[in-house]
Parts: structure tokens; C-alpha cells; sequence
């Protein structure tokens, strides 16, 4: 009976943990880091100030628990690229997929990270130095080997997973510009589907092995 108290316990703390940075997400979204208060949180989630510090001493801490959480959802969708044995065509039209879903599921969460890049990092640059770039740094050698293989052109695969970053986390940090541009008041699942064709389309073409011409015999 004790454990099953303690297990309820921990449930009831995990369950209370994730409604409070959700609520996080979007006030760290809206107000960035300096402009946000912990009694600001509080209040959206319920929450005395005093109860919420119980779980999150600090804003810091509880800005770290959201960025960690973006962290991992982002370098789990990274590790399917290291898939060398796959085709790479298909490998990476999963990863835009998936990049864009995030992007459309979890806007605040991508707004949240994109602000704290663009800032220089001042709170996380340490996480991203140390789980980001040897996740890269792993991807661009699986890039280089289907490229040794022939599966895939010649690119730069460190700037190609650049532009894709940049062409699938538009889409959640500047969705705002994107509405008003389309005049309407939120990106619609269909804008989202039309922009996997495009940058699918774009990334592959950039992959794509020259086929020779008929009747070429290589030489």
C-alpha cells in the first residue's frame, strides 16, 4: 500500500510539473526570459507563487525544465538522420515532416528556444554546445557517407540541415508574419501540408544524383 501511495504521489507531481510548463512555454514565448515573473505562471496554472516554487525554486530552473523539454523532442526527430542503412531521400522527408509537425504542434515551445538563440544563448549555450553539436556533428557523417556511396550529391550537409531548420522553424517563429501575409489570422493544416511539398521538393532536388543522359556510358 506505501508504494502504491508513492507511486500516486510521483504521478500527481509528474502530472502537476507538466501544467506548469506548459503554462511556461507561452509566457516565456510572450515575454522572453527578463520579462517573465514566476507569479505570472503562477497565476495561469493555478497556482499560488509559494506552490509553484515548491516544484521550481527558481526561474531559472523552471526556464531550464522548458528548454530541456524542447531539447529532447528536438534531438529525437535529429536521430532518425543517423540512420545510414535507410535511403536518404526518404530519411530526410521524414525529418521535415517531422520538423514541421513540431512546428505546428508546439509553436510556443519553438518561439521559446528560437529566442533564446537569437539572445546568444546566455542560459543554454552550455546544453546546446554539448547535446547539439555531437548529435550534428554525427548526422553530417552518415550525410558524408551517402555521399561517398552515391546515394546523395555532393552538398554541404552542415548548411543543409541549416536551411532546413530555418525553412521548417519559420513556420512556428514567424507564423505571425505568415497569417498576415495570407490574410488570415492563424496557419491552417493545409498551409502546413503545402509548405512539406515545397521544402521536401527543394531538399531533395539539392540531393539529387545527376542521372547520365541516355546513351552515356560514363566515360
Amino acid at each position: 500500500m506505501p508504494t502504491v501511495k508513492i507511486n500516486r504521489r510521483l504521478l500527481n507531481r509528474d502530472k502537476l510539473e507538466a501544467e506548469i510548463t506548459a503554462e511556461a512555454v507561452r509566457v516565456f514565448a510572450e515575454c522572453g526570459y527578463e520579462g517573465t515573473s514566476i507569479a505570472t505562471v503562477a497565476e495561469n496554472a493555478g497556482l499560488s507563487k509559494q506552490n509553484l516554487m515548491y516544484y521550481f525554486p527558481t526561474k531559472q530552473s523552471l526556464y531550464q525544465r522548458v528548454l530541456d523539454e524542447v531539447l529532447d523532442d528536438w534531438l529525437a526527430r535529429m536521430e532518425s538522420l543517423a540512420a545510414a542503412h535507410e535511403d536518404p531521400r526518404e530519411v530526410l522527408r521524414t525529418y521535415v515532416q517531422a520538423k514541421l509537425k513540431f512546428s505546428r504542434e508546439n509553436p510556443w515551445a519553438s518561439r521559446v528556444y528560437a529566442m533564446e538563440v537569437i539572445s546568444g544563448a546566455p542560459l543554454y549555450g552550455g546544453q546546446i554546445q554539448n547535446r547539439v553539436v555531437p548529435l550534428v556533428r554525427k548526422d553530417i557523417e552518415v550525410f558524408e557517407q551517402w555521399i561517398s556511396e552515391g546515394k546523395m550529391a555532393p552538398v554541404n550537409a552542415t548548411h543543409l540541415l541549416f536551411a532546413i531548420w530555418a525553412m521548417t522553424q519559420s513556420y512556428a517563429d514567424f507564423s505571425a508574419q505568415m497569417a498576415l501575409v495570407l490574410n488570415r489570422k492563424q496557419l491552417t493544416k493545409k498551409d502546413f501540408d503545402d509548405a512539406e511539398k515545397v521544402i521536401v521538393d527543394m531538399v531533395l532536388a539539392a540531393i539529387s544524383v545527376p542521372q547520365p543522359l541516355s546513351g552515356d556510358d560514363g566515360r
